[in-house]
């Protein structure tokens, strides 16, 4: 071999560090024949990537009730070629409808923010859970149910609450066969999951985040219906609502480990979404930052597909295929309609998903 050649083969020991510093980048130095920039194999990952990029979940279409409100009802409620369940009512809210002004602009109709965030009027949001409760079971006075939620796995017997004034009790789970009680989960991304039994006649609400979801909130929630009330998993259906999904649910790598720890099936929930704006890959050390995996605007980054997640652990309880609905929604690519915390950098009011069973069901038994 000419001695050249071998003398161009050697890397120049004075490019060495410069050469280890892009390395670690991700980046190749300038050489003849070889384009400067991102290397190759990352170049080749990003075009990889961007095929699998997650598209946004298609929400279901929002019925608009007389006083105003935009919800979503049950699915099982209204599925052609099947008897109607008469003596259950349920359904998750969006962001529309309502009296708050909180999360809106000035010249925007009213919101329908259900929690008691710092930011809106706890009078407000009083006006407004009457609106919804009384889209969903027909009546304003139907007493609503709700917990403090800490992101546990903790399930709660719900009963009437007292008249008079009390902090409510903490969890992210509630439970109960009493007619005419609505339960409530809040959410603004995470996961709410509604369950029924069709023939005992019990329901069940979920706030699944992923905390609640690493520990195994819905499968182990189903296991309580079971002690509690001789519940058989198929005889149950289920809801899962609009939350946060695949398309926008970054993540870091520490969130494999926590999920590895607890499920086999663990790695098929996540998966690589590679930034789609050409300015951010022609010019990559533009958008360079310090910033942990899945928290960096610029990709690839990983994706955690929460509602798959709580679809699995349904069906790991021993739930069939086709008693488990998906009502679909994103709430973060889709803030028009649903209120999404991360979507709004904290600044966001809450949505509830609510189940119960009918009044005049208690005389039906």
């Amino acid at each position: 071999m000419p001695s050249s050649t071998k003398v161009n083969s050697t890397p120049r020991p004075d490019l060495q560090a410069v050469d280890e510093l892009c390395a670690n980048a991700g980046l190749v130095r300038s050489r003849r024949g070889k384009p400067a920039g991102v290397a190759a194999s990352q170049r080749a990952a990003s075009q990889r990537m961007e095929s699998a990029e997650s598209p946004s979940l298609p929400a279901a279409l929002p019925l608009v009730a007389a006083n105003g409100v935009h919800w979503l009802p049950l699915p099982q409620l209204a599925r052609p070629g099947r008897a109607k369940l008469e003596w259950l009512m349920g359904g998750f809210s969006t962001r529309l409808g309502g009296f708050s002004r909180a999360y809106c602009d000035q010249d925007a109709p009213g919101e329908l923010n259900l929690g008691f965030t710092a930011s809106d009027e706890r009078e407000t949001v009083l006006d407004n859970r009457r609106l919804f409760v009384q889209a969903v079971g027909g009546r304003a006075a139907t007493p609503l149910v709700t917990l403090r939620q800490i992101h546990s796995n903790l399930l709660v017997k719900a009963a009437r609450p007292d008249a008079r004034r009390q902090p409510p009790r903490q969890g992210d789970a509630l439970m109960t066969d009493q007619p005419g009680l609505l339960l409530g989960i809040q959410t603004a991304d995470c996961i709410p999951v509604l369950v029924a039994d069709r023939k005992r006649r019990v329901v069940a609400a979920f706030h699944a985040g992923w905390r609640g979801t690493v520990a195994r909130i819905v499968e182990s929630g189903i296991g309580r219906l079971r002690l509690e009330y001789g519940c058989q998993p198929e005889h149950l259906i289920a809801a899962i609502g609009p939350g946060i999904g695949p398309c926008c649910y970054a993540v870091g790598e520490e969130m494999i480990e926590a999920f590895e720890s607890q499920f086999a099936y663990a790695r098929s929930l996540f998966h690589e979404v590679c930034d789609s704006d050409s300015i951010r890959r022609k010019y990559p050390m533009l958008f360079l930052t310090q910033r942990a995996p899945g928290h960096s605007p610029l990709g690839p980054s990983l994706h955690l597909d929460l509602i798959q997640a709580n679809r699995r652990q349904l069906l790991d309880a021993g739930l069939k295929e086709n008693a488990i609905q998906t009502l679909g929604g994103c709430t973060c690519c889709q803030q028009r309609t649903f209120f999404s915390h991360r979507g709004s950098q904290g600044h966001a009011g809450r949505m509830l998903s609510v189940i119960g069973i009918r009044p005049e069901a208690a005389n039906r038994r």
